[in-house]
């Protein structure tokens, strides 16, 4: 298969279907890595997969999306998750798409456990939510993603309209504590206790990391997608969103279109170019044109920044699947040495899911 780098609809739907079925091609639903585990690294590769089932048709997406569902759940709707951290809810958002498609109540049931973490995990004294039970008195802006899609979906499916304003509020303290009002960009998180070897004396961490800028990103086009026109925070959202698009545009490589590990810092010889930080703000660019929460100009860097994904960080392998390169391993909060010294994997899911929704958004954008 030749690389396709000039862009259109055709384009950029072949691709999104190429990595889908590269990963098919190699490994069962359950057995997607960590295998036989509910965890938002499948969750996200398989949002991605929602989203090319819902433009093409096609059932066998669909069907392996709720195969890889139904072997963790079982006839009542138990499952086993982790209890302690936000991550765990992003794969709910499988669950609400099953449940308004077959009406299956145990999807309901598994949802509402999802839902209720919500209520049980640890917050800082203004009510943020812990990322993890493991990282105490900590916000990371990864949360707002995993958590929040799936909160507000629920609160409209099951009228808990509390939950809405709960999600918006963790958004909130989020800009609050870890926006840079010099760039205009967001860091990595914050400690409350100020007390992590990497907090500053505000708490924030130090650092403007790719894929968690990214999250950021990606969630503020759900939460915007989600709210009526009529909410009070629709238009401060839209705002939010169009600044954060004006100073990526600012980082974003201009030789390869796409973005570095450390945002802010690709100057420095030993930062590198990320792919799934990359494929997110592609993604957010191209859905926030597709549905007029910005000026259709931002569509100009999500191409550029598509391409460049396209030209440094794809492969196709010995056996014509699709390779993603370039993907940072999963991380937790540090210092500059520790972002960049992060080892990449190829295929590694929340990887492939994101440039799969970048995909998406563009086949989208050339159908308009």
């Amino acid at each position: 298969m030749n690389k396709l780098i000039e862009l259109n609809e055709k384009t950029a739907m072949t691709w999104a279907e190429k990595a889908c079925r590269s990963i098919m091609n190699q490994f069962l639903p359950n057995q997607l890595p960590p295998q036989n585990k509910w965890h938002y690294h499948q969750g996200v590769f398989l949002s991605g997969m929602v989203e090319v089932w819902r433009e093409t048709d096609n059932k066998e997406y669909y069907d392996y999306v709720k195969e890889y569902v139904d072997k963790l759940i079982d006839k009542e709707g138990n499952f086993l998750f982790a209890r302690s951290e936000l991550d765990a809810v992003q794969p709910g958002l499988l669950l609400i798409v099953l449940y308004t498609h077959t009406d299956d109540n145990r999807y309901k049931i598994a949802a509402g456990k999802l839902r209720n973490l919500l209520k049980t995990i640890n917050k800082t004294s203004q009510g943020g939510f812990w990322h993890k039970d493991k990282y105490p008195y900590q916000m990371w802006l990864d949360g707002l993603y995993m958590a929040g899609p799936f909160a507000i979906q629920y609160s409209q499916l099951f009228n808990e309209p509390e939950l809405i304003d709960l999600v918006l509020y963790q958004e909130q303290l989020m800009r609050e504590h870890t926006k840079n009002n010099i760039n205009g960009l967001y860091h990595h998180g914050w400690d409350e206790k100020a007390e992590q070897s990497w907090a500053t004396s505000s708490g924030r961490a130090p650092e403007v990391w790719g894929r968690a800028l990214g999250w950021y990103a990606m969630v503020l086009t759900y939460f915007i997608e989600l709210l009526p026109k009529s909410h009070p925070k629709y238009g401060e959202l839209k705002l939010v969103l169009k600044d954060l698009f004006d100073s990526l545009i600012e980082y974003q490589d201009q030789e390869s279109g796409m973005w570095y590990q450390v945002i802010d810092k690709g100057h420095l010889e030993d930062n590198w170019l990320e792919s799934s930080c990359s494929c997110l703000f592609v993604y957010a660019m191209a859905k926030a044109v597709n549905n007029d929460f910005v000026d259709g100009k931002y569509i100009k860097s999500a191409k550029k920044g598509y391409e460049g994904i396209l030209k440094k960080s794809t492969q196709i392998d010995s056996n014509n699947n699709f390779v993603l390169t370039d993907i940072c391993i999963g991380t937790s909060i540090g210092d500059y040495d520790y972002y960049v010294g992060r080892e990449t994997i190829n295929n590694d899911l929340h990887g492939v899911g994101a440039f799969i929704l970048a995909s998406i958004e563009l086949h989208r954008y050339f159908k308009l």
